[in-house]
Order: structure tokens, then sequence, then C-alpha cells
């Protein structure tokens, strides 16, 4: 492709984020979620967890990845923002010690608004003095047997301590010197314990029980100083596919070699640490000024999700008001392979229930009609139904072929598990292609229907997880389109057996394909623009990093075609540049649910393609991924797709616009309050009541199905 068009250099890197840097942006957007009013106090303190839990992956695998090019002399800048990675880790350190920053502030302030709901969060010499017995009789119980105290001297060395434990250092005066230990945490513990009096309720950490009985560990010496630290360590080591005779023995091997990767990060509660014993571990785990984040308040707040948790049972009342999926607009109370030899059947989770596809498979299993049963699996719930599901129908003599990505970063334990137990159950069993991770989400059932074998197709946007289904948006599609069940047979044929890469009907498959695609697609929309003046393109995915896309989009925006972008996270791109990006907007919705759904539509002088896709525009997933992007070809979903775009664009509750400079601004726009979820919710309720009222219906009345939601919102909004 053409970088430098006409004469303006579009590699300039004024017009562009940097990856790293983006994601950071797109963590606070979620912190800023923990300051919203809006959201129940509980669920304010939900979203610091989940701030948490994504600075944990970050660090460990791309903080990890800049640290290593660095220690191997790598300075080339990234293709983009074009910062070299030691330029990345220092901005990395500036902008994430603000926000990480914020995060502890935000965490005091909850803290101390939960002492209106008889809630505190103490240690224990905040307690009242009638509850130190049983929290000492506790501690000697269920605590002290768990902990080995580790002496570090010339006959113990520094401990090889696990990723993400919590340790406690101590210093001990021993008479003849100053000696020090540490005790590490159990993680199968909790951690943190909760003692009633009257109406209050007072949360321990357990950090703080082990603190304040140490003694207990260490009879005879006077313990002079302790503090918690917690190590991250790299977690994104190699899988050597090449030469691994069985891919499950490697990725074991490789499981155990995370638990002990080098240190990335350390994080210590600044509250008590003295500066020599922490120069001692940094010295110990060769980590670097940089690499130290010194906290004002526990370590690790992903433990916020269990607390949470608890006090939701009394405090049900902040949090969010409970929402139950609905049945699909689309199936209602119909029979779902009923429904899909007569149209094609969509589906929008979690608005619209995941059950109806746990259905698809487990029917399947039991139908003595279906003949097999293929699917793909990246991250399914610990007691997946659909697992079971599969099981049976190889228990039953069913053709069952089942590809587990056992590469699905942070779920290969689970991955190997199910793959194990579905072999043992006569499953076919394949572990995708070499050096490439299948992130697509398919699923082909084949049934005997009248003599004729008769291919279901599922196609979707996210994982088959139950459980994630609940709070991810995805959608979906059921089809018995003949051409697209060919290009189902002929993709699971590929991925099992040894074939050229097939040529597809309708599918198109990564990696290459989808980029293709969509250059093509978006030079199209730039000649109709030329001819018509009506060019639009509409993404909505979770990342952008692609630079052959963003250039090609460049391109369109200078040719005057209007793109908008719906990015929950990673955008590369600076949207709104004069003379390069001016015709481009870019939102990203955090909200309630976690925006999941990738969609890409281009109006094509109305004669409007759009597509539904497993893939974000990112490069990983254009080149090193195997996956899916399919076409919605029923008028009705295509035209339910756009107004949902067009919804989300005008969301202007939890939505936040780029401006060009990169940063993102809430829309100050509060005359017609529009939060896209939470009218989808609404919306979907309201489709659940007419199937139920429709079961009560005598026969012949009928019921009004069609909905005009957006035509309603769309008098009474305007952007």
């Amino acid at each position: 492709m053409q970088r430098n068009l006409g004469e303006k250099d579009f590699n300039l890197p004024q017009y562009y984020n940097n990856r790293e840097l983006s994601w950071l942006d797109f963590n606070y957007r979620v912190l800023q979620e923990a300051k919203d009013k809006n959201n129940p106090l509980l669920e304010q303190l939900n979203f610091i967890s989940i701030f948490s839990s994504n600075l944990d992956e970050f660090f460990m695998v791309r903080v990890a990845g800049l640290q290593d090019q660095v220690k191997l002399g790598y300075n080339k800048p990234e293709n983009k923002s074009q910062l070299t990675p030691l330029q990345q880790l220092k901005q990395i350190k500036i902008k994430n010690k603000k926000n990480v920053e914020l995060q502890y502030m935000r965490y005091n302030e909850l803290v101390d608004e939960l002492r209106q709901y008889h809630v505190e969060i103490v240690k224990p010499e905040e307690l009242p003095e009638s509850l130190l017995p049983q929290l000492q009789s506790e501690f000697t119980k269920d605590i002290l047997p768990t902990l080995t105290p580790l002496g570090i001297d010339a006959y113990h060395p520094f401990p090889k301590l696990n990723n993400k434990s919590l340790n406690i250092f101590v210093d001990i005066d021993t008479e003849d010197a100053i000696n020090s230990a540490i005790v590490q945490i159990p993680s199968l513990i909790p951690r943190f314990w909760s003692l009633n009096q009257g109406e209050k309720q007072y949360i321990i950490m357990v950090e703080d029980i082990i603190t304040y009985f140490i003694n207990d560990l260490f009879t005879g010496y006077e313990v002079l100083n302790t503090f918690t630290f917690r190590i991250t360590r790299n977690a994104d080591l190699t899988i050597h596919e090449d030469g691994a005779e069985d891919l499950l023995i490697e990725i074991e091997r490789f499981l155990k070699e995370r638990k002990s990767g080098t240190a990335v990060r350390l994080e210590v509660d600044g509250r008590h640490a003295t500066n020599e014993d922490i120069l001692w571990i940094m010295n110990q785990l060769e980590v670097q000024d940089e690499d130290v984040y010194f906290l004002n308040g526990p370590l690790d707040l992903t433990m916020l999700f269990d607390l949470v948790g608890h006090l939701s049972h009394k405090l049900n009342h902040l949090t969010y008001n409970k929402y139950v999926p609905q049945l699909p607009r689309d199936l209602g109370n119909e029979n779902i392979f009923d429904v899909a030899l007569k149209q094609d059947i969509f589906f929008h989770h979690p608005y619209e229930s995941f059950e109806p596809i746990v259905d698809f498979i487990r029917e399947a299993a039991d139908d003595p009609n279906t003949i097999a049963i293929k699917q793909t699996l990246y991250r399914v719930s610990k007691d997946s139904p659909i697992i079971n599901s599969l099981k049976v129908a190889a228990e039953k003599g069913k053709q069952v072929t089942v590809l587990v990505e056992l590469k699905a970063r942070f779920d290969e334990e689970n991955n190997v598990h199910w793959a194990r137990m579905l072999e043992d159950a006569g499953c076919h069993v394949i572990y995708g292609m070499t050096h490439l991770k299948t992130h697509s989400k398919i699923s082909l059932v084949v049934k005997r229907i009248n003599n004729t074998l008769t291919s279901f197709v599922h196609l979707g946007t996210g994982n088959y997880n139950d459980k994630t289904a609940n709070i991810y948006t995805d959608m979906g599609l059921i089809t018995t389109d003949k051409e697209i069940a060919e290009d189902a047979i002929k993709f699971f044929n590929y991925l099992s057996g040894y074939s050229v890469k097939p040529i597809y009907n309708k599918l198109i498959v990564a990696p290459f394909d989808i980029r293709d695609v969509f250059l093509e697609r978006i030079e199209c929309e730039i000649r109709a623009h030329r001819q018509h003046g009506n060019g639009h393109i509409i993404m909505k995915m979770n990342s952008l990093t692609d630079k052959d896309i963003i250039l090609q989009l460049f391109k369109a925006s200078c040719a005057g075609v209007k793109v908008q972008l719906i990015i929950r996270g990673i955008c590369c791109l600076k949207p709104g540049v004069p003379g390069i990006s001016e015709n481009i907007e870019v939102v990203s919705i955090i909200g309630r649910f976690l925006e999941h759904s990738r969609i890409y539509y281009f109006h094509n002088n109305g004669d409007e393609k759009i597509y539904l896709s497993s893939a974000d525009a990112m490069t990983r997933n254009m080149i090193k991924r195997v996956e899916i992007l399919f076409p919605i070809e029923s008028k009705s979903i295509a035209k339910r797709l756009l107004d949902y775009l067009q919804l989300q664009l005008s969301d202007n509750q939890k939505g936040r616009y780029q401006d060009q400079y990169g940063n993102y601004h809430y829309i100050n726009n509060s005359a017609s309050p529009l939060n896209s979820q939470a009218y989808l919710m609404k919306e979907a309720t309201e489709c659940g009541l007419e199937f139920k009222n429709e079961i009560t219906q005598p026969l012949g009345l009928p019921v009004n199905s069609k909905h005009s939601w957006f035509s309603k919102i769309r008098n009474s909004f305007k952007k």
C-alpha cells in the first residue's frame, strides 16, 4: 500500500496514539466508572477491581514484552507513534502512576462511604476489644496452620515467590543481628475476614490479621517491622510448538514456567515499608525504580470482586438491579431448529439469553437424527454445559469434532482439562494450527431431515461461555444458508486435516483475508463517495491497531467519507486531525456490560454491506489468528444492526469521544440523556413481556412483535 498519499505523509507520529498508552487510557475510563454516581456504590467498587485485574494482565504481557526488548538491546521504534521500547516504558510509568494514585484515592473514598451502611474495613487494632478473642481464635484455627515463615540468611536464600502472591516482609531482632524473613500468604485462604457486632460489620484483610499476630510465627524474637509486598511476573512466555510431540504436555510445561517468570513489577504497601528493605528486595528481584509502585492501601484490589459478592447479600440495593436476559426477538418461544429452517436467527447477548445457544448444542446431542457436531472452543466456563453436551453426543455415537485452543492466554490450564475430558468421552479433539490461535466462534450441526442432510451453522462474535455471556455484549447468527454451511464444512476440514487453504463462498477467514476485505471495502467506499457523495463507514470493535487499515481510513477521511468508529479499548488512530482524519470520529463506551461485539458497516451507495466477526482490526487478529468475518444478508437483521450502531453513537452517558489530541471526553448533553445499554435492557424486557403474553393469548390473536425503538429515540434525541 502507498503510504505517502499525494502530498500528505500519513506516517507522522502525531497522527497516532501509542498502543500501550492508549490501553492505559482505556483502563482509566474503566476507573472513571468507579466515580460515576449513576453506578451503585458496590458496583463502583467492582470497577476498581476490574481496573486492577486489567492492569495485572497488562504488566504480565505487554510491559513484560517491552522489558524483554530493552534487555535484549532492541531499540527500534514501533511503526505508529514511533516510540522505542524504553520510551514506552517511561511513559507507561508516568501515566500509570497517576492512574493508580487515583484508583487508591477513590478506593479510600468508597471505604469511607461504606461506613454509612455499617460496614467498616479496619485493621485488628481498630476492632472493638470484645471482638479480638474471636479474631485470635480464627487466626489460630484457620490461618496459622497454613503459614510458613521463610528466614533469609546465608543458609536460606531469597525464596522463589509466586506470581501475584501476597507476601509479608518481616524484620526480626535476633540479638546478634537484625535478620529478615518472608511470610507468603497462601492464595487458597480467604483474603478477608468478616466479624459482626450489633449492626456493624467489620472487614479485616488477612495480611493485617497475620501482621497483628506475627509474633506467633517468631516466638522468642522481637519483630521490628513488617510490610506487605506483591510481585507481578512475566507471563508472556513462548510456547514451543515446533517439535512438541504432544502440545498438551508442552502447554503444561509452559504453565509451570509462568509462575516463576522474571519480575516485572513490585507493589508495596507504602504505609509501613522502609527504604532499606525495599532496595534489598529490588536487588533480589532485579527490578528497577520504574518497576516499583508504592500504594496507599491494601495490595491486589481484585479482592474487591469477592468483597462485593460478600456485602451484596445484605446490601443488594447498592448493586445493579437484577437483569434477566430475555428470549431472542428472532426466536421467541419457538424451536431453534424449526425456525432456522425458515430464516436466519439473530442473537444479541446479554440483552437476549445465551440459553438458546446452549440448547442448540444440547438438543443436537440428544436428537437421534443428528449425525455430526463440530465446534471451536476458545474460552469456556469452569462447568460448561456445552462441554457436557458434546460429551453426551460423542457417547451416543455421533461424530463430534472439537477444536480446543490450548493457547488461549490465561485459559490454557482450563482448556487442557477440557481437551483431556472430551478425548476421554470419544470426541475428536484438535488443537488448531501451529503458530496461529484459533479465535473463531463457529459451530456446525449436521442432521438428517427427511432423508436429507441439513447443516445448521452458528457464528458468533464471542466465546461459547455461558458465564461471560451474561456480562459481555456479543452477537450471533444461526443459519442454514447452503453456501455458509459448505464454508463451515471446509473450515473444519481445513483445521482438522491436511489441505490447502479453501476458497470460501461467503465466509472471510483470517489470517490475511479479513484485512484484504476491509481494505477493499474501504477503497470501494472511497470510489462510491467520489461518485455519489454518500460514503459512510461504521466500525465497532474492541481495539484498532493495524496500520494498513488505519492508513486506508485516513485515505477515506481525506476523500470525504464519513467514518464513525466505536472502539472500547485501544485506538491507535487520532480522529479529527485537520486534513488527515477530520471526517473520522471515535467513541468508546464503558458501562455495565463489557462491549465485545464486532460489527463492520459499509454504506456502498445504498447496497449496504454489513459483517459480524470474531476479529478486531488488530494486526494480531489479521495475521496471527484464525478468525471469521461473516456477512449479514437478512435485510431485517442488517437494519437492526445499523439501528444499534446509531444508538451507540448517540450514547451521551457512557460514551466518551476522542479528540484530535488523543484525549477522551464525556458528552456534555444532559437535555436528553441516553445510556445505550440501559435502553437495550429496557427494550429487550418489553419484547420478553410480549412473548409471555403471546403464550397466554387466545389462538388467532396477533401479537405485535415489531419494534420501532430507534424511531422513538430518534424523535426524542438529536445528537
